[in-house]
């Protein structure tokens, strides 16, 4: 039995014989009803009055269609079958949309190939296979060519042609893994022509003409392997509404920004350099602002254990910024000697502070042991941690930094 919908796809509402019945599972003598092959999904509908939900074609070339019920019918009744006007449709808009792309492709993409092909609820994908990056700019030339073959309204057909002599025509792409539905048991190809845009074998179901494909919209584009570069777009009311809302976005970054739209990519150029620097001087001040609190930490030393230690808290830094500065402060990087230039520098830093919740950081020339510093104090507060006998670090810690010091100031 060969499947009508690819054929005639203007066809909504027909009538045919019950081949099997199986459980919710029907066989019809003939079918209009697209079965779900090669990217895109099977049609929705009524048979007999009950819903369709899904339909496939089994290996034996026969189409079953799986209702949502089991149906009152039996072998040789006569039915009614009812094909969703919305969803035929959008899946025949959708899937020459696919083909307008790819066509597009072919003007601005080297060595390119089908990779892949899937029409979703909101929006459509195309894998290319090519050497060609595919950038922000090719991505734009890629829907701008898109929407002008829908512009050019240019005649869609199809036509059934030996596999050999498809195969020999360079022009027909074949996408390699979605072949399905392409061949026929005469060992043709069908083959999709948009005239003069592109030739595809391909068994889907599509529009007559381009011009009722509407508008095209470019969503997004990623890698998903395999030397594949995946193009999303929608078409439809999710294509309208997707542009409708870039364009209000634009106008509001151009509003904030003073600037017209065009020139919305240089006004974020200088304000991503802006930004750029405000973030270099922010890391100065943060530096400073530290070095000046270990300054006065290091007025204050703590003997302890024979040696002179560093111990205070620190407001405002997470545990990397302090911890860095903890072993510059004991390998006597840091700014700090005595009047005959000596190193200055403490046999330990221990520094505690909040970061969502209390830490702690114990660095050392090795002696003292850091880490055996840092399971006293998770010892006596709780939290977790762990290091070596140069540097240790805790956290969650169930107390403030200041009670941190204190203890560690009174041991």
């Amino acid at each position: 039995m060969s499947q009508l919908a690819a054929r005639e796809p203007d066809v909504r509402r027909f009538e045919a014989t019950v081949a099997e019945v199986e459980g919710r599972t029907v066989a019809l003598d003939e079918t209009y009803f697209y079965a779900e092959s090669g990217g895109q999904p099977a049609d929705r509908g009524t048979l007999a009055g009950t819903d369709v939900e899904h339909v496939r074609k089994r290996e034996d070339g026969t189409v079953v269609h799986r209702l949502a019920a089991e149906p009152d019918v039996e072998p040789g009744e006569t039915v009614t079958a009812e094909i969703d006007d919305e969803f035929r449709t959008y899946c025949a808009r959708a899937h020459t949309a696919s083909h307008a792309l790819y066509g597009a492709g072919r003007r601005v993409l080297d060595d390119l190939g089908y990779g892949g092909f899937d029409i979703g609820e909101r929006k459509v994908r195309v894998d290319f296979t090519t050497s060609t990056d595919i950038d922000d700019g090719t991505l734009a030339e890629l829907e701008r060519l898109t929407n002008r073959a829908v512009w050019d309204s240019l005649p869609v057909s199809w036509a059934e042609i030996p596999e050999a002599e498809a195969r020999e025509r360079d022009e027909v792409a074949f996408n390699t893994k979605t072949e399905e539905g392409v061949m026929s048991e005469a060992d043709s190809v069908r083959v999709v022509e948009i005239e003069g845009w592109d030739w595809a074998a391909c068994g889907g179901t599509h529009v007559t003409n381009t011009r009722e494909i509407g508008p095209v919209t470019v969503l997004d584009r990623s890698n998903p392997g395999e030397g594949l570069t995946r193009v999303e777009f929608a078409v439809g009311p999710t294509a309208v509404r997707r542009r409708a809302d870039d364009a209000l976005a634009a106008r509001e970054a151009a509003r904030t920004l003073d600037v017209g739209v065009a020139e919305l990519p240089a006004a974020a150029e200088r304000v991503s350099d802006r930004i750029e620097e405000l973030e270099a001087d922010l890391r100065d001040a943060r530096a400073e602002l530290l070095d000046a609190r270990l300054a006065d930490l290091r007025a204050d030393p703590v003997e302890r254990d024979g040696g002179e230690w560093l111990v205070g808290t620190v407001s405002a830094f997470g545990p990397n910024e302090v911890a860095d500065r903890a072993r510059e402060l004991v390998a006597g990087d840091a700014d700090g000697s005595d009047a005959d230039g000596e190193s200055d520098a403490p046999d330990a830093a221990v520094l505690a502070g909040t970061d969502g919740g209390t830490f702690v950081v114990a660095a050392t020339g090795g002696a003292p042991d850091a880490s055996e510093v840092v399971d006293e104090v998770t010892a006596e507060f709780g939290g977790g941690g762990g290091g070596s006998p140069a540097f240790a670090q805790g956290g969650g810690l169930d107390a403030d930094p200041e009670e941190v010091v204190a203890f560690l100031r009174e041991r």
